[in-house]
């Protein structure tokens, strides 16, 4: 049974940074992906990052070089630390996980979602 598990967010002022967690339980000997998804207050839901069973990681355009998702394996835990937080990053931020590989950018390519955490950056 898979489990996602979010927390880490908040609001913050802009400029400022937060780490997001996910704690997942998954059959990790199984191909997969976990991505990061946000949704923004009256739009669709879109990517952020994912990270492969294999460590490659995919980001989208608008938070290259600010964000970056890693993974912890002993602790079964994703984590996506933002930097440089701008307004337009305020949204609730999903873990999301799909047991295949790929760069795997649309949130119909995932299956299982977590609950979601909330961002919100002031200006």
């Amino acid at each position: 049974q898979v489990q996602l598990v979010e927390s880490g967010g908040g609001l913050v002022q802009a400029g400022a940074s937060l780490r997001l967690s996910c704690v997942f339980s998954i059959q990790t000997f199984r191909a997969y992906t976990l991505g990061w998804f946000r949704q923004p207050p009256g739009k669709e839901r879109e990517f952020v990052a994912n990270i492969r069973r294999s460590g490659g990681v995919s980001y989208a355009d608008s938070v290259k070089g600010r964000f970056t998702i890693s993974r912890d394996n002993a602790k079964n835990t994703v984590y996506l630390e933002m930097n440089s937080l701008e307004p337009e990053d305020t949204a609730v931020y999903y873990c999301a996980l799909v047991y295949k590989l790929g760069i795997l950018v649309s949130p119909n390519d995932y299956v299982y979602w977590g609950q979601g955490t909330q961002v919100t950056v002031s200006s």
